[in-house]
Order: C-alpha cells, then sequence, then structure tokens
C-alpha cells in the first residue's frame, strides 16, 4: 500500500518536524521503526495522532551493545531521520559518515532549526525562534501589538518537515541512477526563508512592505481577511481579482461609491471598518448560504472540532475516525498506490523484540540484549 511500499526507515525519536516526517513517509506506504530512548519518561499515547503508523523499538544508546543494535537496523534501512543537535549523533557513534560507510545507498535526513553549522547551530531553539529569524513572524499580526505566532505550522512543519521529506523523497529518487545515498541537511530556518520566496519577489518589485498589515495577503487588505459575525464566530475573504472582489459588492449588497476603487491602500481601513459593520448584520451560517460556494472566495473560520464536521470534508473524508481518534486522512491522494494509515501510536518500546526478530536478528540476540536491558 502506498508509493513507497519497500521503502525502509529508521526515525530516531524526536519531537515536532521529524515525528511528521515520518508519519508521512508511513502515510505513503514506508515501513518506519522509531527508535526510542530506553530511559523515556512515560510510554506514550495511543491518541498521539503525530506518532502514528511505526513500530517503536526502545534501546539505550549509552552502551554499545545499543549502539550496534542500531547501527544493524540502520545498515539494514533505506532511510534514517534523526533531529538531534549537531554533532549528538556522531558522539552516540551514529554519524552519517559511519552509517554510509556501512550501507552506501542510504539517505541520512538531518532535522535542526539552524542547520548543521552557523553560528547559531548549537543553540536550543523553537518554532516560534526560527520563523524570527527567517523573516516570517515579523511579517504577521498588528501593527499595533506584537508578532502573532502563527501555531507552530511554519518552522517545525512547513520550513521543517515538508522539506525534510522532499529531501528524502528527492534523493531516494536520484539514489536510482546514482546508487548512492546521501546526507540531508534541513534546516528550519532555510526551509522558512524558502516559503517566503514569493514575498521577496514581490518586496523587490514594490509590491510588498515590511510594515505589518499593510499588504494585501497580512490582512491589511479589507478583501483579504477574516471579519467576526452576529453570532461571534468568523468569515473570511479572499476576493483579490477583481473579478471576485466585483462578486464580492454583488452579493453583499455594497453600494458604496468608495468601494469601487479596490487598490486604494489608504482607503483600505475604513473600508474594513465598514465591512466590519456590515458582517456582524448576520450569523455566520447565513453569510455561509449567501456567499459560500460563490467565487467571491468565502469560507467559514472553523475550529478543530467543526472542521470534521463540514460538508465538504466529509465528502472527501479529509479527516476519518481511526480506532476512535478524528484525526487528518493520509494526503497528498494517488490514483494507483493509495497510502493508509497503518496503526495508532505505539507505546514506547512496546514492538522491540517484533522489530529485531522481522529485521533479522536471532533469538540468541534479541534474549542477550533483553538481558542486558540494551532493549
Amino acid at each position: 500500500m502506498g508509493p513507497l511500499a519497500g521503502i525502509k526507515v529508521v526515525e530516531m525519536a524526536a519531537i515536532g518536524p521529524v515525528p511528521f516526517c515520518a508519519m508521512m513517509l508511513s502515510d505513503m506506504g514506508a515501513e518506519v521503526i522509531r527508535i526510542d530512548r530506553l530511559s523515556q519518561k512515560g510510554s506514550g499515547h495511543r491518541a498521539n495522532v503525530l506518532f502514528r503508523g511505526r513500530k517503536s523499538i526502545a534501546v539505550d544508546l549509552k552502551n554499545q551493545q545499543g549502539v550496534e543494535t542500531a547501527l544493524k537496523l540502520i545498515d539494514k534501512s533505506d532511510v534514517v531521520i534523526e533531529g538531534f543537535r549537531p554533532g549528538v549523533m556522531e558522539r552516540l557513534g551514529l554519524g552519517p559518515e559511519t552509517c554510509l560507510k556501512q550501507n552506501p545507498r542510504l539517505v541520512y535526513g538531518r532535522m535542526t532549526g539552524w542547520g548543521q553549522h552557523g553560528e547559531l547551530s548549537q543553540a536550543a531553539g523553537h518554532d516560534i525562534n526560527y520563523i524570527s529569524l527567517a523573516g516570517a513572524l515579523g511579517s504577521m499580526g498588528y501593527p499595533d501589538r506584537p508578532p502573532t505566532p502563527p501555531l507552530n505550522l511554519i518552522g517545525d512543519f512547513g520550513g521543517g518537515a515538508m522539506y525534510l521529506l522532499s529531501g528524502v523523497l528527492a534523493a531516494l529518487l536520484e539514489r536510482h541512477s546514482s546508487g548512492n545515498g546521501q546526507i540531508i541537511d534541513a534546516a528550519m530556518t532555510d526551509g522558512t526563508a524558502s516559503l517566503l520566496s514569493g514575498f521577496y519577489g514581490m518586496m523587490a518589485m514594490g509590491m510588498w512592505t515590511t510594515d505589518r498589515y499593510k499588504n494585501r495577503l497580512d490582512g491589511g487588505a479589507f478583501y483579504y481577511g477574516s471579519y467576526e459575525c452576529k453570532d461571534g464566530k468568523h468569515i473570511s475573504l479572499g476576493s483579490l481579482e477583481p473579478q471576485f472582489y466585483a462578486l464580492l459588492l454583488e452579493k453583499c449588497g455594497i453600494a458604496d461609491e468608495s468601494f469601487k476603487e479596490q487598490l486604494d491602500q489608504e482607503a483600505w481601513p475604513l473600508k474594513r471598518q465598514k465591512m466590519e459593520i456590515l458582517f456582524k448584520t448576520k450569523t455566520r451560517d447565513q453569510w455561509c448560504e449567501l456567499l459560500e460556494g460563490t467565487d467571491v472566495c468565502f469560507s467559514p473560520v472553523l475550529d478543530l472540532e467543526e472542521a470534521p464536521n463540514h460538508p465538504h470534508n466529509q465528502e472527501r473524508d479529509t479527516f476519518v475516525d481511526f480506532e476512535g481518534v478524528t484525526q487528518p486522512a493520509p494526503a497528498p491522494r494517488f490514483s494507483r498506490t493509495q497510502g493508509k494509515i497503518q496503526s495508532s501510536a505505539s507505546l514506547i518500546g512496546e514492538n522491540s523484540e517484533e522489530i529485531l526478530e522481522k529485521w533479522g536478528f536471532t533469538n540468541d540476540q534479541i534474549n542477550n540484549m533483553r538481558d542486558n536491558n540494551t532493549i
């Protein structure tokens, strides 16, 4: 099942982008095993969607037998992904030079915030720090308050996991012609900067300013943003193109002559105030009845509980109920080799012996590792 069926992946346990990348690889059909720390506190949770689709082996990487066990698993894999600070895998004896020496076809994916080198490479950080340095956070939010963190979607998942995933897939594809693996240095600062490519282009053309809430796509434009409705719920508009904007005026019954000029930025704040008054005259459902499905470019703003129940999402099975947990379905979709959720999240170390047996270890080796508290 899935386009990556037959690909074996070793995931070194981490947080954020690494498990999300591993989830995507599993959803696409790869066999992914996660090497957890033997000393990990807690056992995990079945409902942890980010950890779905792979089995867990808990290994003590502080002793040589544990390192040798991890190396043997990596030797039998196509891909390894890790999210430690630069140098940690090397100090463990699991660095890319060691792994590629014994498995030259290995794709070795490294996920960090700042990258494998650079003056900040050894500093701690989180999504908010990486997107700050790349220029993304400073472009978001209202001008009269600090920038608004966009959850951790941009750094961890957009600029991190998805760039690691694309690097892994590209390296696997290139391996078909060269026969060799390679190392991927995926940094969230790099990925976030890459996501901003279009905005740097617009800035160079004089179509974007560094001032927050003053541009077409950052909430500054009254025809591209969200509004509160009569019932306290919200809707979103994206009426950028002239024909969509004209339909917005028509559908909303806006006859005010000042609205005919769409691109007069000086007038945007006043028009937004008028739109705020307008959208508070109806409930969200009433606006949906009038505008949803039209070329106005309109949607209700749904929360995490509402989104799975929207008719469009239900028709496409965008969300699924898997073993009692509502969660996003695998994406994207494939016409011949559609992937699937392989399992709920495994508890830490619950598959240790199963993994070792399947990946070629003998019963004596497994018993010896168990006796030595290596697994």
